[in-house]
């Protein structure tokens, strides 16, 4: 009697978990990198009026919370979240927004590795130059197409605080992570 070869269709848990794991695999490489933003507001005005405006919504919601049937309190929070919106608005139309993007981990290790400390760095105790990494840097992550000269003028001419901040938004969203780490 010859043998029949028989296939045998696999354990519907064995398919179902491959199932899963490619959509999961599917989500996986389609996420995102991290984003950060960076917002530049000069108009001392606008940044005042909208603090000034948070500050009252803040106060009279603690008012409201205290007074729950109070109909004149219930519309001065109205009032109040009309006033934030309104100088949210100013303030938006007065800033920049310079958006950054992380960048794939080999891509900034290898950008980090282009730019080692210098000899008197290193005796200060850093693995990088942040002066010759931090325009590349700011180029690379930069959304908003910045060129390397551009990140270099402003890192050069704006304050030590402003330049700093602009450094610092587009070395952190490197370090940004949206993952927990479960228990058990």
């Amino acid at each position: 009697m010859p043998a029949t070869a028989k296939t045998t269709a696999p354990p519907a848990a064995a398919v179902a978990k491959d199932a899963h794991w490619a959509a999961t695999q599917e989500r996986l490489r389609n996420r995102t990198r991290p984003t950060a933003t960076l917002t530049i507001c000069d108009d001392l005005d606008a940044r005042q009026s909208l603090d000034v405006a948070r500050y009252a919504l803040r106060r009279i919601e603690g008012e409201a919370a205290d007074r729950p049937g109070d109909q004149a309190v219930k519309d001065a929070v109205t009032k109040a979240k009309t006033d934030v919106e309104t100088a949210q608005a100013a303030f938006d139309k007065a800033s920049i927004i310079l958006t950054f993007r992380a960048l794939p981990r080999l891509e900034f290790e290898a950008l980090k590795k282009a730019h080692p400390a210098t000899e008197e760095q290193a005796e200060d105790g850093h693995d990088l130059n942040v002066e010759s990494l931090g325009p590349e840097l700011i180029a690379a992550a930069s959304v908003d197409g910045m060129p390397v000269e551009a990140a270099r003028e402003f890192l050069d001419t704006w304050s030590e605080a402003e330049a700093a901040a602009l450094f610092n938004a587009a070395w952190n969203v490197q370090e940004t992570s949206r993952m927990d780490l479960g228990k058990g």
